[in-house]
């Protein structure tokens, strides 16, 4: 499972023309539970371009496509990191700094 979740982390890298991808995992790496509102924000404070339904559709894609978020369902959706991928995700990020 952990070898498809890799694959799937570097092909979802692989794509990432400007760094936005590779920022918004970092901000994930942080272990805190995050808005799409929260992420949207410290995009544009790292000076991205994106507007909140842009990281609404990266944020579904990593959560769906990639299967290592975990949703807490509320007013506000907020999301995480899965704690067993936080490791894997480091690594990763790391390669492609």
């Amino acid at each position: 499972m952990n070898r498809k979740i890799e694959e799937r982390v570097r092909k979802y890298l692989e794509r990432d023309k400007d760094g936005i991808r590779k920022e918004l995992l970092r901000v994930f790496l942080e272990g805190r539970k995050f808005t799409t509102d929260e992420i949207h924000k410290r995009l544009v404070e790292k000076g991205y371009n994106v507007n909140v339904k842009g990281v609404s559709a990266m944020v579904g894609l990593i959560s769906s496509r990639l299967g290592i978020l975990k949703t807490e369902l509320g007013e506000k959706n907020r999301y995480h990191l899965k704690e067993e991928y936080a490791d894997i995700v480091k690594k990763i990020l790391d390669e492609f700094s």
